[in-house]
């Protein structure tokens, strides 16, 4: 458990220090940096009662490692965003895995 919230923590800090670099590299500006933070939250309010009732019924062990799996992917595919609607997909899917 300890581990899975030093991951959270590393994600939440990585988008901000990312800021930057988005808006230099990839031309992602503040409103659209805002939008995106905002789709995070939106989709993990849509999508965690339905994740806690899944994981009452596949067991919390099950549940937990497809959390951090798909985590994992999503945030190996943040590297890749290349403009502002990739940006904006990938956000969602963080925030609903």
């Amino acid at each position: 458990m300890l581990v899975m919230l030093v991951c959270n923590q590393l994600n939440r800090s990585n988008i901000g220090y990312a800021q930057e670099h988005l808006q230099a590299d990839v031309g992602i500006g503040a409103a659209a940096y805002g939008f995106g933070a905002g789709l995070f939250f939106i989709a993990y309010a849509i999508f965690e009662l339905p994740s806690n009732v899944m994981m009452e019924k596949l067991g919390a062990r099950a549940w937990l490692t497809r959390i951090m799996v798909s985590w994992g992917f999503v945030s190996f595919l943040m590297s890749f965003v290349q403009n502002e609607t990739m940006f904006y997909v990938l956000r969602f899917l963080l925030g609903a895995a």
